[in-house]
């Protein structure tokens, strides 16, 4: 691994071996509801209640992606993963039924991308073969935390976005494959001295900015770069809050820049407010279409940037305002 200007690294012979999807039903409903390996058919995945479902999603995600790989859970050496609820208990429960080393990781929703970055880094130290990722989030577990029962009936803003219900789990490897993992990014705290969470997108995107652009500025590159960046979970407003800000520093993005919030779901005829939202948004998205379409060609490099809100319930009640981070990670397509 050799450190690259302020916040960034490059990686030698990092791979990602393999990825999966497991979703509830409005994402399957979505756009790229195809993409997904498993969904279910209701938020219970046929468990007892919401925290046991997103237990149960975690684990088919991990069980899917050993299958995907050929590989046993003996053959992994790390599990890093992490979600939304208090004390990381939904992955922290998932793990009883793993014997593997666990380091649980709170990111908020910049999760899925801090755990691949821990991953790929282990890796290109030489610490195993196999470290396997995963991250979740719920809606019932989310909204029950975060902000109120949706039976409660509360009105909400065309600001609020929609905590994804789904889990994915990656397998990044020394092992070669059609897509390595070669540059990434570590944001920093940025406060934009907002304090509505209901709109986390406004919230959280000067910290894609702040990352996109100490990106772009350590490896010495313009977004033309990628084929696609792909940040999550800006939704509806926060994205153009960030075209925004990157258009006032003289680096517009273009057409190759989207959002996993917006593309999980179809905001026009399904009611998510102003988008996805949630550790599961841009896990659904990166480890479902983005993969399938790098592994066809349609991209060659794809920049994922992940961003999360570091709030909780308590500190928001005395009036502080809501940090924000985002964490950045490059896929390229290998000829192998």
């Amino acid at each position: 691994m050799k450190y690259v200007g302020k916040n960034s690294a490059e990686f030698k012979n990092v791979y990602l071996r393999a990825a999966s999807t497991i979703s509830g039903p409005k994402e399957k409903k979505g756009p790229l509801g195809q993409y997904f390996d498993y969904s279910y058919s209701d938020n219970h995945c046929n468990a007892e209640n919401w925290e046991q479902a997103e237990i149960k999603m975690q684990q088919n995600a991990i069980d899917t992606a050993l299958v995907k790989s050929g590989l046993e859970i003996d053959n992994i050496n790390l599990i890093i993963g992490g979600d939304l609820n208090n004390q990381l208990a939904v992955t922290n429960y998932a793990m009883r039924d793993y014997h593997v080393p666990y380091l649980g990781v709170y990111g908020a929703c910049s999760t899925c991308v801090e755990s691949l970055i821990i991953a790929a880094s282990y890796i290109d130290a030489g610490f195993g073969e196999n470290i396997l990722t995963v991250t979740s989030s719920h809606n019932s577990t989310s909204e029950r935390q975060f902000r109120y029962p949706t039976e409660y009936g509360g009105q909400k803003p065309n600001s609020m976005t929609s905590t994804a219900t789904g889990a994915g789990s990656a397998i990044v490897s020394r092992s070669a494959s059609t897509i390595k993992i070669t540059k990434m990014t570590i944001g920093s705290v940025v406060d934009p001295e907002l304090s509505d969470t209901q709109d986390m997108g406004r919230t959280m995107a000067p910290a894609a900015a702040s990352t996109l652009r100490q990106h772009l500025e350590d490896f010495k590159i313009k977004p033309s770069e990628y084929d696609l960046i792909l940040t999550g979970d800006l939704s509806m407003y926060g994205a153009d809050v960030l075209k925004g800000i990157m258009a006032e520093f003289d680096c517009p993005l273009g057409n190759n820049y989207n959002d996993a919030g917006l593309m999980l779901y179809d905001t026009k005829s399904q009611k998510v407010f102003a988008g996805g939202s949630g550790c599961g948004c841009i896990t659904l998205v990166g480890f479902s279409y983005v993969i399938d379409a790098m592994r066809k060609g349609i991209y060659q490099k794809v920049l994922l940037i992940a961003t999360g809100a570091l709030m909780n319930p308590i500190m928001v009640a005395q009036n502080e305002t809501i940090p924000a981070i985002a964490h950045a990670i490059v896929f390229e397509r290998s000829n192998v």
